[in-house]
């Protein structure tokens, strides 16, 4: 669009008034670990995360500067390769590394090994795990969002955090579809894994009313079942829990959808990202921000059936 210099307030000034000074936006600074980690706290609060998890800080100096911010759902070897080739100084993964208590450090191990390595590099690592699978924004809520859910609320209500905060979600599609296009839905919006995605339930039957847990979510099957829903998806069904449903069901709804861990997770990664940098941008830090590059899902193929 055209525009002229008066347009742009350049113009002769008024006689008997002053221009007003240009305002200059404030100065950005990088943040610190410990700045990082109050920006995160108000995105995914600790006191949102589940009474068996560890989250939070891992490694790293809480006056420690960070430019650079790497995001993961695992860190794994690759991706530390990766966040260290590309000179992070923090990764925030949503696995933690350090979920059991451990005896030993020792770079022996693979988890040692990782912590040596951070340590080394002067590279903070920073777990959001079940605080993030809760909060507003969090894992299922984005994922319930890409599937074009309405009306959505948690499946199970956090303990301490607003009532639109808790583990799984569950809303409802605009209209109701066949369970085989919605299950193709599910498939086009999640990274390429080898596992696929699997469907126990009628083909034909129409769903509308969608339950969804990013992660493993067969402890959620009460939940699912008195929020009425057509469809659950999560991942990492085993089968006697999944058979149970079924059977219980008796060939009728709730019927499973079951797709990757990493991929259900890896939807979360991008507007987390942005949500970080936003609160850190409204606090007058600057620092660069990225989404691994790196597939985690653990299965390299899959032998099926030819039809």
């Amino acid at each position: 669009m055209e525009h002229n210099e008066h347009d742009a307030g350049l113009g002769p000034s008024v006689p008997g008034t002053s221009g007003a000074a240009p305002t200059e936006p404030p100065p950005t600074t990088t943040p610190t670990v410990g700045d990082v980690l109050v920006a995160i706290e108000e995105l995914w609060p600790e006191s949102l995360a589940e009474s068996w998890d560890a989250v939070g800080l891992v490694a790293g100096r809480s006056g420690n500067r960070v430019d650079k911010i790497l995001f993961t759902v695992d860190p794994t070897a690759a991706v530390l390769d990766e966040a260290l080739g590309w000179g992070a100084t923090m990764i925030v993964s949503h696995h933690p590394l350090l979920l059991k208590p451990v005896s030993t450090v020792a770079a022996s191990g693979f988890k040692g090994d990782a912590i040596h390595r951070l340590i080394e590099a002067g590279c903070a690592l920073v777990t959001v795990h079940t605080n993030g699978d809760s909060a507003v924004g969090g894992v299922s809520d984005v994922l319930a969002d890409a599937l074009g859910l309405q009306d959505i609320e948690p499946l199970t209500r956090a303990a301490e955090g607003l009532p639109e905060e808790g583990i799984g979600r569950v809303g409802n599609l605009e209209s109701a579809v066949a369970l085989g296009v919605f299950a193709e839905s599910v498939f086009s919006i999640l990274p390429a894994v080898a596992g696929g995605v699997r469907v126990a339930g009628d083909k034909d039957a129409l769903v509308r009313r969608i339950a969804v847990c990013g992660g493993a979510g067969d402890s959620l099957f009460d939940r699912v079942r008195s929020s009425r829903a057509d469809v659950y998806v999560t991942a990492d069904l085993r089968h006697h829990p999944a058979s149970e449903v079924r059977e219980a069901a008796g060939g009728a709804t709730p019927y499973l959808i079951d797709v990757s861990h990493f991929g259900s997770e890896w939807l979360w990664l991008t507007p987390a990202a942005d949500a970080l940098a936003n609160v850190l941008s409204d606090q007058g830090f600057s620092t660069d921000i990225r989404v691994s590059g790196v597939n985690t899902d653990p299965w390299d193929f899959v032998l099926t059936p030819g039809r």
